[in-house]
């Protein structure tokens, strides 16, 4: 099954700034966009520096007051074009996500979809910014809180999910009157460049949504442009802690406003009351979305000494029978990692695990034959705290499997983490469920339910996992200002 696109002109080989498709950065330098599953390259598109993320501040900077004056409704009416847009095209941008990312076709459609659901819920809140009539503490005097847009935005968007992440991100900002700098992945910029045409197909006006690709080393030069310059007011990023630490550090001086969307360390727990099948089920939904490579992926997986051999043999052989192939194979249901440092990370912890103590029950190796990047879905036990795979973030199809005997005992090894993105548990016992919510030290936990992610819900962690949420109405709300008015002689 060819991945052709119907509508070529979406894989787009230029950086797009103040309403212009620029195809050749200063230094002349480009990027090659590989498609994982078999090395070879799709195209190549400009490796950008300082003087490109200069230039696409500039416009977003001078485009800024007209586009916060734009009403509210007629802002709505172009971001539900836009999404419009993306769910016309959705074939398309499917296949474009699966070509340059890996992820089946399926899910790469998926994909598309829940980015939409991102632009038509931000669309819709657009015209829902309402401030606030405070009763004056005297008489003669009105009070008022208003809400505003903070200004230029610097959207930073990692390669697992590249439409749905820059959505979720370019959305809300549009709603709110922001205008936008954006750096997507070095390994996936096709999708957000796609993205980006179809925004200015829908009517957003020049210089309000900008994008400079870039490649890894280049990135930095980047992105201290925009961090160093008080003129961007707030810096959204989803990506590894360390990242997410430094851009904090930067943006001091200038004070700017953050949303971070760091690593995490996901447990999912299945209590001795849990229903067995239904767990599996949710672990196979949370685990294996997009081979693992996903923010909330079950990194632990903590059973009860009383299921856990039924879990664990019922989980094998589900993941036994996952289908591994390209995005160009319709039955693929696990595609290719992202690259070759993917899987040796993958290669890494697996291997440590087993020295440790670790048993493979299915998977445990490379898939060379099917091509460069592939690694079986895996299951194993006997995983305890002392192996890598407990203690960093696998981002692959790895299960480890770590026993666990009393309620306590596994509420603090869950929360043994310096993260808190998600967690997800399965019981049946009500008082339980309140009562392991309650303590668990995550952003966001998954009871009896392995799909968390939805537009009206607050995607966001605690900890080392970050701060700020995308989604919902809390997600406008980091895109805008509370401006206080206070008018007196009434």
């Amino acid at each position: 099954m060819p991945l052709t696109l119907t509508r070529p002109e979406l894989q787009r080989s230029a950086y797009f700034i103040a309403g212009q498709w620029r195809p050749a950065a200063a230094s002349g330098a480009t990027l090659a966009v590989t498609d994982p599953a078999t090395g070879v390259v799709i195209t190549h598109v400009p490796d950008c520096g300082p003087p490109e993320a200069l230039a696409a501040l500039d416009a977003a900077h001078a485009a800024f007051p007209g586009w916060k004056k734009v009403p509210a409704k007629q802002r709505a009416q172009i971001i539900k074009r836009w999404n419009d847009l993306v769910l016309a095209h959705q074939d398309d941008l499917g296949k474009l996500i699966s070509r340059e990312q890996g992820k089946p076709l399926a899910e790469g459609k998926g994909e598309v979809a829940y980015a939409a659901s991102y632009i038509e819920w931000f669309a819709e809140e657009a015209t829902r910014m309402n401030g606030e009539v405070i009763p004056a503490p005297v008489p003669g005097r009105r009070m008022f809180a208003l809400k505003e847009p903070v200004g230029v935005v610097a959207a930073i968007t990692p390669w697992n999910f590249p439409a749905a992440m820059i959505a979720r991100k370019i959305a809300p900002a549009l709603a709110a009157g922001c205008t936008v700098v954006c750096k997507p992945a070095e390994d996936t910029p096709l999708t957000s460049l796609a993205l980006v045409l179809l925004a200015q197909e829908a009517g957003v006006p020049d210089g309000v949504l900008n994008i400079v690709t870039a490649s890894r080393e280049k990135t930095p030069e980047v992105v201290d442009v925009w961090l160093d310059d008080a003129r961007v007011r707030k810096i959204t990023f989803t990506g590894s802690t360390p990242v997410g630490k430094h851009l904090a550090q930067r943006s001091a001086d200038t004070l700017k406003k953050l949303s971070l969307e760091l690593g995490g360390n996901a447990p999912f727990i299945v209590f001795e009351d849990a229903d067995i099948d239904a767990a599996v089920e949710g672990l196979m939904s949370a685990k294996f979305r997009n081979g693992g490579q996903t923010c909330v992926s079950p990194n632990r997986v903590f059973v009860h000494g009383q299921v856990h051999d039924e879990f664990a043999s019922k989980l094998s052989t589900r993941v036994a029978a996952l289908k591994v192939g390209p995005a160009s194979d319709p039955a693929s249901q696990i595609g290719p990692m992202i690259n070759d440092r993917a899987v040796e990370k993958i290669e890494r912890h697996v291997q440590d695990a087993v020295a440790r103590g670790a048993k493979v029950l299915a998977g445990g190796r490379r898939l060379s034959d099917l091509g460069p990047n592939y690694y079986a879905p895996t299951v194993l036990v006997n995983a305890d705290a002392t192996m890598a795979c407990s203690c960093e973030e696998t981002f692959g199809p790895v299960v480890p499997i770590t026993r666990f005997n009393s309620e306590a005992e596994v509420i603090a090894a869950a929360n043994d983490t310096p993260f808190g993105l998600a967690a997800y548990f399965y019981s049946t016992d009500v008082r339980r469920i309140w009562r392991v919510a309650e303590v668990l030290e995550t952003g966001i936990v998954g009871i009896n339910e392995g799909a968390l992610a939805a537009e009206a819900a607050p995607f966001g962690g605690v900890k080392a996992s970050g701060y700020g949420r995308e989604g919902s109405v809390h997600g406008l709300d980091d895109y805008l200002h509370i401006k206080y008015l206070c008018q007196g002689q009434l």
